[in-house]
Order: structure tokens, then C-alpha cells, then sequence
């Protein structure tokens, strides 16, 4: 029995004419006969009673007559819904999401997508954790997740970053540490914490990065684990505890000031929200935006394309640098790994324009975090020595002797760590650059009859050797033919303190920021005419060829720490305020010599950079070889010592 058969018939039962009826079909009145014939005999019954030229239903005709139209009707139907499917105008989408997701972030895209889709019927499906979200897209219990945990490694689902996430600890409004802003996990252990299960995601993302910084939450005075974020807030505002969460977690309670945020040194980096599809769907989505328009998307090409449209260009851009996400497969824990690796790295901490490859980097744990720990380094432990110093001369003894393998380093001394004939080190980035080369000078105190660098004939400058600011000192009293005629005397300086004595020397040559600090006290001022060349100045990243060639993977994760900690510089307010609280330095010092973007109309500042310039180093080796005891820095090969393909690697 076809649906066209039964149309034929209610049109021949509503007319009780073949004749009518075949005019209503646009058929003639044989075709109509045919059809007719055809379905009494599929039914084995007569439908009409024949009277001559006319005919009446049959009592099974009467009552196919009355349900048949339900069926033409049901038809009607299905077809109007395949055509709104077809168009796009109706169908359902199943959301899968983690529960940080699911409160604070998901509900403002349900509602514009509903508002756009209004036909579609979404569903949303909450999972306790990453594994149970990866379960259920692989068995397609939903069609697309949001997570806030990577699901990189499954090779059969494509994961796309579409938005930030942060991660604090959260103390109720009464807490000893609410007017805290920025602490340390070192300084939150003796307080009790509540926390959600293991596995759920930001318990993950907590315990990977203990994990990191090799410590665990046995090491914590007391943790309990509570199992819905309803009973951690409870801990939190009856029993003062503290619990780890996303911003979206807790954002009402943070609102209304019930509750409030403190961000942590070791979490400073955002993480990333993911959307999460089947491969085979990203990939049959990967088409032109013209294409898009003229294509029938279905309900979750309908989702992705909102979220790509929502997704800011700060979030996709490549520079951004995030959290890496942990993974919620089992891996050999650190305790198990025989090798140990030391990563001795001399840094110079109080002096500002490096602070992002010592300082902040070890402040924030970046390198931790961006250390290999897989394939051939999943049996290493490493070992991380941070040594500071306060100028750069024992760094580049350090690097010789190889007691350090990693040293950060200025101009003057960045040269000298390359003039060994077998060169010992490889130049594998800058760090941050001065244009104008305003950054070193030499001061006199108020009092002194010294105004000029005229005046310094048969004075004595003090100077830290083998720094920036002593070959500034070179080529300053060189292009005024004064070398042989100033004494340079060592200037001793601890890397924790700073002083300048009027008794010690006639003046001080120093690099930034000393004698921004020494002016700045008011005992000290500025002499006229020093550094009238001004050549760029620069910080670099130098590595032993050793390190280079047997864990090349370290020293790009390195540059990746690196990178991190100028981002997070550059990118948080409150940076230069903690950095000044680091170093006991004003943070108007801070800002005026270390910044995110070069200013001529600033000299003397710094900003970030790590882009090797050969031009740069060149005229440095140019003018320093032209003084005696230094024409060995000629030799230096660029093109061999400077290696730009490990910064390469972390910009590909």
C-alpha cells in the first residue's frame, strides 16, 4: 500500500466520482480506475460499492477514509520536516561540558545560540570529569564538548582553544587572607584546603602542577576532599578553608563580596576553554566563510561557527602564551625516573632589563611547567639551580668552568662568554633590548667638580668588570682618548645590596638600575658626555654547547619560560608592583626601565625582546676590538655562535 494510493482514494471518497476526482489529481479518469483497482487488491477487499455511475464507500471504506487522512497527514509532516532540517531550521544538539563550564561560562552561549537557533533543542550533559566527557564523545552520547581540559592527544578528536580560564584560591569574605591579591602555594600550605575529587579537572590541573614544581598535597598541613562545589563553598564560609577553583566557579559569591580571589605565583598563566568536536566534523568544517553561507550547516557546525565568532583574536593568536593543559591518562610518576638532570642558571636578579629570564620565570615556576617530560625525558628528574648574580662576570666564568649550563647575560659579558676559540657557549636568544643605548652612566656625587667625561683625566671610576656598563666605560674614554689616562678600580657589589661610597672612587659606571637608584636617593648625579656613541644595548639567553646538542628540548622549553614570563610582564597590572615587592625596589623604577613597548621619547628603558640582532652584536665586537685587551672579540663567529633555530622552534 503506497501514501499516493491512499491520496487517490480520499480524493475518489471525497467526490464519489472517478471522473471528479481524476480532475482534482490532474490524472484522467483510467489512471484513477487503475489505482483504485490496484489498492482493493493489496487490501483483498472492495472499498466501493458500484451502483451504476455511481459509487459508495464500503464499510472499509468508510474507515480508511476517515484514518487515511491521518496518514497523508503524517506524511505532510515528515516532509516539512525534512525540508526545516534541510534547511537548517530544526534538529538537536547534545553539549557535553566539565562543570567549571557548565555555572559560568556555557549558559550565556546556550542562550545566543537559542536565540539564533530557535527550532534546535539543545541539551547540555554536565561530567565530573575529563575521562567521562572523552567517553562520551567517543561514543557520541554528545555531539560537541566544552572542556577546560586539552584533549590534544586523542588523534580522534580536534580540540581548538575559543576562550581563557584562570585558576585561583577562593577564601570566604572573613578569611585572614582576603585582602590578599597575589600569593604562593609556599605561602598557603598551614591552611587547610577543600578540594574536589581527583580527576575532576581543575583538581587535575592543581595536582599537575604540583607535580611540576615536585611537590605533592601530602606536603599541604590539611586537605579535604569534598565532592560538589556546593559543599566547597560550605567549607569555605563555615570552616575557613580554601579551596581551588576556575574564575567561572565562584564568580557570584566574588560579585557580591561574599568570597574572594587570590591568584597564585605558580598559576599566573590563564589556562584555555576548549571546544572539543570529532575530527571528521572539524575537518569537514574547515571550508571558506563564502562556503559556509551557502551550505545548510547542521546543529553543531551551527555551534562552532558562533564560538569561532565569538573567539577573540587575544585568544587564538599564536603569541598568546598559555597553562598547558594536563592529561587525565595515567603516567609513570617522577619518582620513578632514574636520571637526573641539573640545570644550573645564572641570572641576575636585581638587575631589571633580565628579570624575565631569572626573577619572574622563577617566581612564577615557569620552567617547571615547560619542561620536556616525555618520550626520552619521561625517566629524567630535573634539578634546577638558580644562582644569582650581581653583574655578569661570574656568570661568564661559571659558563666556562661549566658550573652553570644556562646563563643570562648583558652586552659586554654575553661577548666575552663567546671568545673562547672553542666556544663554549651558543647564543640561543635576547631577552630584552635598549635602542638608544641609554641604559648605562656614570655618576658623581652632588658635591663633585666633575661635570663632563672631559674631567675624569687622573680620577678614578669605579665599575663592575667585565659588565655592560664597563664596556660602555671602554668606549666611551677610548672615542675621547682618555683609556690610559682614568683609573678603573673594582666595584664589589653583593647581589642583595647596593651602595655607593663618595670615599671609594671619584664616580661609579653602572648599568640600570643602580645608578637610576643612586640619582634617585639625591646623593648622585648624572656626568655629561659618558656613552656619546649610545649603541643598542641588549640581554641574551646563552647556553653550553653541551646542553645545546644532548637536550636541545630543554633549552627550547627555556625560551618557552622565557616567552611566558614577558607575556605575563607585559600583560598583568599589577606585575611591576610585585616585582618591585620581589626586588624592594620602587615600582616607578620598575616601569621606567623595563617596559612592553620602546619609546624614543623614554630613553634609558628596556623593553622585551627576543629577537637576536647580528647587526647589534657586530657593532659592539666592532668598537670593543679597537681597545687593548679586547681585539680577540674580532674573532668571534656569528654565524656559528648565534643558533636562531631554537628560537624558531618555539614560534612555529
Amino acid at each position: 500500500m503506497e501514501v499516493y494510493q491512499i491520496r487517490v482514494f480520499l480524493e475518489v471518497a471525497r467526490y464519489l466520482s472517478f471522473t471528479e476526482a481524476a480532475d482534482a489529481l490532474n490524472l484522467t479518469q483510467p489512471a484513477v480506475s487503475a489505482k483504485i483497482k490496484s489498492l482493493e487488491s493489496e487490501l483483498g477487499t472492495s472499498l466501493f460499492y458500484r451502483l451504476g455511475r455511481k459509487i459508495q464507500l464500503t464499510e472499509v471504506g468508510e474507515f480508511l477514509f476517515e484514518e487515511g487522512a491521518k496518514l497523508i497527514q503524517i506524511e505532510n509532516q515528515l516532509i516539512q520536516k525534512i525540508e526545516d532540517i534541510k534547511k537548517g531550521k530544526c534538529g538537536s544538539l547534545k553539549i557535553g561540558c566539565t562543570m567549571a563550564l557548565a555555572e559560568g561560562w556555557l549558559p550565556n552561549i546556550v542562550f545566543e545560540y537559542r536565540q539564533q537557533y530557535p527550532s534546535i533543542q539543545v541539551q547540555c550533559l554536565v561530567f565530573e570529569s575529563a575521562e567521562l566527557l572523552y567517553q562520551a564523545m567517543t561514543s557520541q552520547t554528545v555531539d560537541v564538548g566544552i572542556s577546560d581540559v586539552n584533549f590534544e592527544e586523542f588523534s580522534e578528536l580536534s580540540t581548538t582553544a575559543i576562550d581563557k580560564i584562570s585558576y585561583h584560591v577562593f577564601v570566604s569574605h572573613h578569611h585572614p587572607l582576603a585582602k590578599q591579591r597575589w600569593m604562593s602555594l609556599a605561602d598557603l600550605r598551614k591552611y587547610p584546603w577543600a578540594l574536589l575529587p581527583a580527576g575532576t579537572p581543575s583538581r587535575l590541573v592543581l595536582d599537575s602542577r604540583l607535580s611540576e614544581l615536585g611537590h605533592a598535597l601530602d606536603g599541604f598541613l590539611r586537605f579535604e576532599t569534598v565532592d560538589t562545589m556546593s559543599l566547597m563553598r560550605t567549607y569555605m564560609m563555615q570552616g575557613n578553608y580554601l579551596g581551588f577553583a576556575t574564575n567561572f566557579d565562584f564568580q557570584p559569591e566574588c560579585e557580591l563580596g561574599t568570597m574572594t580571589a587570590i591568584s597564585l605565583q605558580e598559576f599566573a598563566l590563564s589556562g584555555s576553554v576548549y571546544l572539543v568536536v570529532p575530527r571528521r566534523l572539524n575537518q569537514a568544517n574547515t571550508v571558506d566563510s563564502s562556503s559556509r553561507r551557502s551550505r545548510n550547516l547542521n546543529p553543531t557546525q551551527k555551534l562552532i561557527n558562533l564560538l569561532q565568532a565569538k573567539t577573540s583574536p587575544a585568544v587564538s593568536a599564536s603569541n598568546v602564551v598559555r597553562l598547558r593543559s594536563p592529561s587525565f591518562v595515567r603516567r609513570s610518576q617522577s619518582s620513578s625516573r632514574s636520571e637526573v638532570l641539573t640545570l644550573s642558571i645564572g641570572v641576575q636578579n636585581g638587575t631589571i632589563p633580565a628579570i624575565t629570564a631569572g626573577l619572574i620565570m622563577q617566581r612564577l615556576g615557569l620552567l617547571e611547567h615547560f619542561l620536556p617530560q616525555e618520550g626520552r625525558y619521561s625517566s629524567i628528574q630535573y634539578q634546577i639551580q638558580w644562582q644569582d648574580f650581581s653583574t655578569g662576570a661570574p656568570i661568564v666564568d661559571g659558563l666556562r668552568s661549566r658550573q652553570l649550563n644556562i646563563g643570562v647575560l648583558g652586552d659586554y659579558p654575553l661577548l666575552l662568554s663567546a671568545e673562547d676559540t672553542v666556544q663554549n657557549t651558543r647564543l640561543i636568544s635576547f631577552v630584552s633590548t635598549n635602542p638608544d643605548g641609554s641604559c648605562n652612566a656614570v655618576v658623581v656625587p652632588h658635591r663633585s667638580h666633575l661635570h663632563s667625561v672631559d674631567d675624569l683625566r687622573g680620577r678614578a671610576i669605579a665599575v663592575p668588570l667585565r659588565s655592560s656598563a664597563h664596556g660602555m666605560v671602554l668606549r666611551s674614554l677610548n672615542a675621547t682618548r682618555l683609556l690610559d689616562q682614568v683609573n678603573l678600580i673594582p666595584f664589589q657589589q653583593q647581589a642583595d645590596q647596593f651602595e655607593f661610597s663618595e670615599q671609594y672612587a671619584d664616580g661609579y659606571a653602572h648599568f640600570a638600575p643602580f645608578h637610576d637608584i643612586a640619582c634617585r636617593r639625591g646623593q648622585f648625579r648624572y656626568l655629561e658626555g659618558c656613552n656619546s656613541e649610545a649603541l643598542p644595548a641588549f640581554y641574551g639567553v646563552v647556553v653550553t654547547n653541551e646542553l645545546a646538542d644532548q637536550y636541545p628540548e630543554v633549552a627550547i622549553a627555556y625560551l618557552r619560560a622565557l616567552s611566558a614570563a614577558q607575556y605575563w610582564y607585559d600583560t598583568t597590572p599589577s606585575a611591576p608592583a610585585l616585582v618591585a615587592k620581589w626586588t624592594h625596589l620602587d615600582p616607578e623604577v620598575i616601569v621606567q626601565i623595563l617596559s612592553s613597548s620602546y619609546q624614543k621619547t623614554q630613553p634609558g628603558r628596556f623593553f622585551s625582546e627576543m629577537q637576536i640582532r647580528p647587526d647589534w652584536l657586530r657593532l659592539h665586537i666592532d668598537q670593543l676590538s679597537q681597545i687593548p685587551g679586547n681585539q680577540h672579540l674580532q674573532a668571534i663567529n656569528l654565524n656559528q655562535w648565534i643558533h636562531a633555530d631554537f628560537l624558531q622552534q618555539i614560534r612555529a
